[in-house]
């Protein structure tokens, strides 16, 4: 879906921003100078306030990453049921064909540990079920 389309599809809501952005690094990866010009020009805001909320949360991408990217829960409920070790392994896994990135909580307490891909949450993972989750984002 071109940015224009993303940008018409929220634009006449209250607080359209961060929709229309999420939806931006959803399509694309990433969110561009082009694509920063376009949102400030359709939601009458300057490029900066657009930066400034793009640069402020980390899951926005300024360029596209390199590899797939697995957010992996290391908050306490997590460690609790192993993840530490389960990132090691995750680590070695992935042979540099993804990235594993550890963020703080992903709110799965319960059905830890937890992962992320994209949009799309994964629980109760264990080695085998990490492995196959390596192997569907980088076969």
């Amino acid at each position: 879906m071109p940015i224009a389309d993303i940008i018409a599809k929220h634009a006449q809501k209250e607080g359209a921003l961060l929709p229309i952005l999420n939806d931006v690094q959803a399509q694309y990866g990433h969110i561009s100078d082009a694509a920063i010009r376009d949102i400030a020009a359709q939601l009458n805001l300057t490029r900066a306030e657009v930066y400034g909320v793009v640069s402020f949360y980390h899951d926005y991408l300024r360029t596209p990453a390199e590899h797939p990217v697995i957010k992996l829960c290391g908050a306490e409920a997590c460690q609790a049921r192993g993840v530490k070790a389960l990132a090691e392994h995750a680590i070695a896994a992935a042979d540099n064909k993804a990235e594993i990135e550890t963020v703080y909580c992903l709110g799965l307490c319960s059905a830890g540990p937890a992962a992320m891909i994209g949009t799309d949450v994964y629980v109760r993972l264990d080695e085998a079920k990490m492995d196959a989750l390596i192997k569907q984002v980088a076969p």
